[in-house]
This record gives C-alpha cells, structure tokens and sequence, in this order.
C-alpha cells in the first residue's frame, strides 16, 4: 500500500488529479487507513499510468473512461478499441487543420501589420469587424485568411481604426 503521495510519483499524475479521478469516477475511491488517508496499490498505481497516457494522447475523459472499460473487459474486441483510437486521429486530424487555419490567419494579419508608431493595424481591425463566433466551440476556430478587399467593404464610420 502506499499514500497518494507515493502514488502520484510512481505514476507521474499529480495528487490533485489523483483526488480529480476520484471525485469523477474515472477510479474507484481508494481505501482508507484509521488516520483517513488514502491509500493504492500497485494495480491502482498501473491504472493512474493508463490514465496518464492516455491523457498524453489527448483522450478526453469520456474517451478514457472508455479506454478503461475496455482495457479492463478481457473478452473485449479489439475492433472496438481501434474504432475509438481512429476516430481519436480523426478528432486530432481535425484540431490541427483548425490550428494551421488560425496560424494562416494570424500570420496573414500580422504580415501586413506596419508594427511602426501608427495606430492602424489590420489585426485589430480584422478582430472587430469579424463575424460573431460561433455559439459552440472555440471563437473562429476555422477563420481562414481575409483578403484586404474584403476590409474595404466595411461601412464607414465603423469601429476598427482604419
């Protein structure tokens, strides 16, 4: 048996997300001693491991909640596992087409920015005269690259420094 302390360092998950697990289910709670402090064992200490990769490779909790059933089923299909590691990939495939979009953007933005002592600048314009973000989900997670043109059709007099 060891503490939580002990257990967070064989397992490189911190104590406060040891106690998060807990709380949410995604462990069983631990036992306790007489004094009231936790204690794991070593099949708990290989648990909060499985967790941390996973956590590595970017599954969510629902996802590693998944993960465990399955790891822990021993008459599981592996089919099932791979369908949630693809479909992972795919998720991950998609954040990062977000993240070059934003990356584009921004660079695009910050390229035709004079950086000098004048005030106009297209990146403050671009961030106030932008369509509203969407209502689920990062602001402009997609934004793609706006073209100068585009700019010069905002009506006059409206906000943006130009």
């Amino acid at each position: 048996m060891m503490t939580i302390g002990e257990a967070a360092k064989a397992s490189g998950v911190s104590a406060k997300m040891i106690r998060y697990y807990e709380a949410t289910g995604l462990i069983a709670k631990a036992s306790r001693s007489d004094a009231g402090y936790r204690h794991y064992t070593e099949m708990d200490v290989h648990t909060l491991r499985f967790i941390g990769r996973a956590r590595d490779l970017g599954f969510t909790m629902e996802g590693i909640a998944e993960l465990l059933a399955l790891w822990r089923h021993r008459s599981r299909r592996s089919a099932d596992v791979k369908r949630l590691a693809l479909g992972h990939v795919a998720a991950l495939k998609h954040k990062i087409d977000e993240l070059e979009a934003m990356v584009a953007t921004l660079s695009h933005l910050a390229a035709h920015c004079h950086g000098d002592d004048r005030p106009h600048c297209p990146i403050l314009v671009d961030l106030a005269t932008a369509p509203a973000p969407r209502a689920a989900g990062p602001a402009r997670l997609g934004a793609v690259p706006r073209r100068a043109a585009d700019r010069r059709t905002r009506p006059a007099g409206a906000p943006g420094g130009v």
